[in-house]
């Protein structure tokens, strides 16, 4: 598999020949200028809301991380968790009982597997009433703002420019690590990473805008979130406010205002546990070894941007322990 680079993405998709390259950014081109137009035109109340930020997510035997992960995120500014258990077996009730009791988590059942795509789609129907912005990502990803302490202090800023926002994956891999302790914290313990962004992330959706459930979009909504206002299916726009069609991504500067730690890896053991089972989204999991190669070869930098938020994290860990 060829991977190609700019300035800022490491482009986690195969190759393709040069003309279909050329003839798709020609239209993705064409297609972004069309919908930056058409952006100028939005204009929609923003109401107010029980939560400003709150996460869709649907997970399946990873209760060793589900209190990090609350707390990290929690911290970060979003203010409630929608989550869909597919058919757990381990102890996920005893770790999210508390946060249950304290109104921070919805625990909603979902035993139909592999239906992922599905899952967001009626957390969509059931929940955007609640809050302003929606995101849809995994237990194993972390949203990390840097020009900001708050992800809704940098989403506010998108509330009648669009419907959805793409927040890049930085990936990081084992940091050598062949297994460790799952006490241990996963933003503390895994530092190494790309040198550079994936191109792909995950959205959150604005829901002073519709969502057609109809649309063919409606089938990738946590990678790209295809929003609708007035009837017109609209693309999302990414950090940069740049819009996000087809393969065609543009960063304005190096250093991103907001990222997605995506803890892809963990440890050697880890991912190889991982991939023994199916998960929510396959059957039965695809990323063998060679896999794991391609993405851990290209971990050559370190990225400490979760730090600032680690004395706050062991501080809420410390008192929910207490609190046991």
């Amino acid at each position: 598999m060829m991977i190609k680079q700019n300035k800022y993405f490491i482009n986690d998709i195969q190759s393709t020949s040069t003309i279909k390259y050329i003839a798709k950014r020609c239209i993705s081109f064409v297609e972004s200028f069309y919908y930056k137009c058409h952006q100028y035109l939005y204009k929609n109340s923003t109401k107010e809301k029980k939560y400003n930020v709150s996460i869709c997510a649907i997970f399946k035997n990873e209760a060793p991380y589900l209190k990090e992960w609350i707390e990290f995120n929690n911290i970060v500014g979003v203010d409630h968790f929608y989550m869909y258990n597919n058919n757990s077996e381990d102890d996920y009730e005893a770790v999210l009982k508390p946060y249950i009791k304290s109104g921070l988590v919805t625990l909603i059942d979902w035993p139909q597997n592999q239906k992922q795509m599905e899952c967001y789609q009626t957390c969509i129907k059931d929940f955007s009433g609640e809050t302003k912005w929606l995101g849809f990502i995994d237990i194993d990803e972390f949203i990390v703002p840097k020009s900001t302490d708050s992800i809704y202090e940098f989403l506010k800023t998108f509330e009648n420019k669009a419907g959805a926002v793409n927040l890049y994956w930085k990936l990081f891999g084992t940091s050598g690590r062949m297994d460790r302790e799952l006490s241990g914290l996963v933003c503390e313990d895994f530092t190494v990473c790309w040198p550079k962004y994936c191109d792909i992330g995950k959205c959150f959706y604005n829901t002073a805008f519709g969502f057609d459930f109809e649309s063919k979009y409606a089938k990738q909504l946590h990678h790209k979130f295809w929003a609708n206002y007035k009837g017109k299916n609209v693309p999302p726009v990414n950090i940069f406010n740049h819009i996000c069609v087809g393969n065609r991504n543009i960063a304005d500067v190096a250093d991103f205002p907001i990222q997605i730690n995506h803890y892809f890896t963990k440890s050697y053991k880890e991912y190889a546990m991982k991939r023994s089972k199916g998960d929510v989204y396959f059957e039965i999991n695809p990323h063998d070894e060679e896999y794991f190669y391609e993405h851990e070869m290209k971990c050559t930098s370190t990225d400490y941007s979760a730090y600032k938020y680690l004395v706050k994290l062991k501080l809420k860990m410390e008192q929910k322990r207490n609190e046991v």
